[in-house]
């Protein structure tokens, strides 16, 4: 009896070494990947390029607007495609801009009401470009929540061409981000949804196959 009692003794302590070393590699390689997601955040604007069919703008600021009507204005895209517009932080606002655009441009705006998340996003656009026989797109979003959006546009479109157009929201610090709250809340926020959305596609392709028949 003693000699068993030592025996888990020993074990338990080993086994928690085990375990806490899986959690600090676990924790290493997160805030390492969190690292490089914050420094390879694209500068605004960083892309120019040919024009594209379509200008696709996800809603969540007024910047990112602006900066579709802006392309547009440019002969940048045919037409401006506003994905998500019911839950923009001010769709009267925006209304409001579009209807303020010049008329030679109005007719060239498309707002869509369906996506409620980036998936959503992706989703209705892709909808939207099919209707409309385009093949290429700008897609205009925060720069913190670029590489996101590729992925999710890359799986709903994958014979498309995509052109990033970032936008720098005002108050999100790029430069010591760990030393100011709001912008390290985001970015940690933005990083964990991103790693979600990587690993999506297997999680559910392991459901599946674990809810079919045998």
């Amino acid at each position: 009896m003693r000699a068993a009692i030592l025996s888990r003794w020993r074990w338990r302590p080993r086994r928690f070494g085990v375990l806490g070393s899986l959690l600090l590699v676990f924790a290493f390689a997160w805030i390492a990947g969190l690292v490089w997601f914050a420094d390879t955040i694209p500068d605004a604007g960083a892309e120019d390029g040919e024009p594209t069919d379509a200008i696709i703008v996800l809603t969540g600021g007024s910047q990112r607007l602006q900066s579709g009507l802006q392309l547009l204005a440019a002969a940048k895209g045919k037409k401006l495609f506003v994905s998500g517009v019911y839950r923009g932080p001010d769709v009267s606002a925006l209304l409001r801009a579009v209807r303020q655009s010049p008329e030679s441009l109005q007719c060239c705006i498309v707002l869509g009401h369906a996506a409620d998340n980036t998936v959503g996003n992706a989703l209705e656009s892709a909808e939207w470009m099919r209707l409309e026989g385009y093949r290429s797109l700008r897609l205009v979003t925060a720069n913190y929540h670029m590489r996101r959006a590729l992925l999710e546009f890359s799986r709903a479109m994958p014979d498309y061409r995509i052109v990033p157009h970032p936008v720098a929201p005002e108050g999100v610090k790029r430069e010591r981000w760990w030393a100011w709250p709001g912008t390290l809340d985001l970015i940690v926020g933005e990083y964990d949804k991103y790693l979600l959305a990587l690993i999506r596609p297997p999680m559910l392709a392991t459901l599946a196959g674990e809810e079919s028949p045998r």
